[in-house]
């Protein structure tokens, strides 16, 4: 559906930093998007009674990682919500 409208680049939030946002992230850049996170607009839920890191190591480290991301002809990054641009620049 995405590709039939001309869409080239994906801003990504949300919540499950560590299921949704990430599996989006992802799928989005294996598929050939550009892929930008808000850095400060996913979050997740508490997982550490289930050995998980808690939340705000989760975000970081998405976040670091993602803002680290390359492949060929395909941009990935982060930006603060302070920051996005709908025009392509961010």
């Amino acid at each position: 559906m995405l590709s039939g409208l001309g869409v080239g680049r994906l801003v990504v939030v949300g919540s499950e930093t560590d299921a949704c946002v990430r599996s989006t992230l992802h799928g989005a850049f294996v598929r050939g998007y550009d892929v930008t996170l808000v850095s400060d607009a996913h979050t997740t839920f508490d997982k550490t009674a289930w050995g998980a890191p808690p939340p705000d190591q989760v975000i970081a480290h998405t976040n670091l990682y993602w803002s680290r991301q390359a492949a060929p002809g395909r941009t990935a990054g982060t930006v603060a919500t302070k920051d996005v641009a709908f025009d392509g620049a961010s």
